[in-house]
């Protein structure tokens, strides 16, 4: 869903453990890509289902694995540089606007798979540190990341503090 200003509807998921790290995964496209799950919103598919939806594609794991902890109050916009706009599609998608989630993993086990969606988005993955991800992400995610992770910290702090 593109909205009128060139936008798609998209959700971002931050997975935490108990030690409060956050699952960083490894794109399958480019492998010096790094990034936290997302993915669009469908058609008549509200940003919670579809968090859920995508982290079952992009990670294997479902409703009962993880713990809803927060998720941002409003849409995060991020565009795409010049050369990734796909030009050809109507309308245009110029960037992304993002409701993001934070989430807690149930398990002390690692069941991330990534062949249960259509196609996979990750190629591998590690447990990094909360503030990682801010500088490690492409430069025209940076900002989105950096304002959902301030916007969920506090529940981070709270979580990593039992």
């Amino acid at each position: 869903m593109i909205d009128s200003d060139g936008f798609r509807a998209n959700v971002g998921i931050i997975i935490a453990n108990g030690s409060g790290q956050v699952f960083w995964g490894q794109r399958v496209q480019n492998t010096d890509s790094w990034q936290f799950p997302q993915g669009g919103i469908d058609s008549g598919e509200s940003p919670e289902d579809a968090m859920y939806r995508e982290l079952y594609e992009e990670v294997g794991l479902n409703e009962s694995d993880v713990s809803l902890l927060g998720q941002t109050r409003s849409w995060l916009r991020y565009r795409i540089p010049e050369n990734l706009i796909r030009r050809r599609q109507n309308p245009p998608c110029i960037g992304q606007k993002q409701k993001w989630f934070l989430l807690q993993i149930k398990s002390d086990h690692e069941q991330f798979r990534f062949d249960c969606g259509d196609k996979e988005e990750f190629r591998d993955w590690r447990w990094v540190s909360y503030w990682y991800p801010v500088a490690q992400v492409v430069p025209f995610k940076q900002d989105v990341y950096r304002k959902a992770m301030t916007e969920l910290s506090p529940i981070h702090v709270r979580l990593t503090r039992g």
